[in-house]
């Protein structure tokens, strides 16, 4: 396969995911969309957390909503729990890697709260836990993986929405969720400021 053949079949490949992937988690996506405009409405707040591509994820999707997103609205309260260097290196260094979202939940979390976890294989130990104390703290969960979901369909309850990519391959998985992420912030603002039609 010559260069372009290759770089062209990124494009094709990754569409043909995305196709897939809208037929699949469009109802679930609505139902967060709800979940998270409910929480807002009743002054609740957004932690998101992930690794590497999904830390970067993370760190996008607070930024468009304490930006803003397309259009001029409030600011809206949300946080990405792999920002502060300091948090993460010491609760690293004292109690483990694994638990520094966690931490976080606990100490930021609040009843009616909304975690966003994000894992491509759904299988990193330090989100895994993050969501067990989002339970902890009464908040329910909108995670997002791809893989089959790994660990995430055993944590997640009844209440939660996984949102969980048809795919295998990482960048495919991340193409995808960023996609999610960008209608999350569409499907909140079309409810607040009136542009449901």
């Amino acid at each position: 396969m010559d260069m372009t053949s290759r770089m062209t079949a990124h494009f094709n490949d990754s569409a043909a995911v995305l196709q897939e992937s809208g037929r699949a988690l469009a109802e679930p996506l609505a139902q967060g969309v709800e979940l998270l405009f409910t929480t807002l409405a009743n002054n609740g707040k957004i932690l998101a957390c992930g690794n590497g591509g999904s830390a970067a994820d993370a760190q996008h999707f607070v930024a468009e909503l304490v930006g803003r997103f397309e259009r001029e609205r409030l600011p809206l309260p949300g946080i990405a729990l792999n920002t502060d260097t300091s948090i993460l290196t010491a609760v690293g260094n004292d109690y483990g890697y694994e638990h520094v979202f966690e931490r976080q939940v606990l100490a930021l979390g609040q009843p009616g709260d909304v975690l966003v976890a994000i894992s491509t294989s759904g299988n990193s130990a330090n989100v895994a836990l993050s969501i067990e104390a989002a339970h902890e703290r009464d908040m329910r969960v909108i995670a997002l993986s791809g893989k089959g979901g790994g660990a995430f369909n055993d944590l997640l309850g009844p209440d939660d929405i996984h949102l969980c990519v048809p795919h295998d391959r990482t960048m495919r998985i991340q193409e995808v969720h960023i996609l999610l992420l960008h209608a999350l912030c569409d499907g909140i603002d079309a409810l607040l400021l009136g542009d449901t039609a």
